[in-house]
């Protein structure tokens, strides 16, 4: 009993890998070319932050501990009150 399907699974894995995505049109920023930029307004909302304001992203596991920015400037505070008193210490002698 002969079958024409390949036996070996490796046929099927390179025949996968012979299909690669499109390539993505871009502009000679690099930018692609469905983003259209032409009606923006360059730091529309920039006024409503103050000038020294910094946005980070914090990982999901860790924004389950904090609830808004002043629980997150709270711990660094203490984290970096907690480093100085760490640095004063006079260093440990091994036993």
């Amino acid at each position: 009993m002969s079958t024409n399907k390949p036996t070996s699974t490796s046929t099927k894995k390179s025949a996968r890998r012979t299909k690669s995505k499109p390539l993505i049109e871009r502009t000679s920023d690099g930018m692609r070319k469905e983003y259209d930029l032409s009606g923006a307004e360059r730091g529309k909302f920039a006024s409503r932050f103050p000038r020294d304001t910094r946005f980070v992203q914090l990982a999901p596991d860790v924004s389950e501990y904090f609830p808004d920015a002043d629980s997150v400037n709270d711990a660094l505070r203490a984290f970096v009150a907690l480093s100085k008193v760490i640095k004063q210490r006079p260093a440990r002698k091994a036993s």
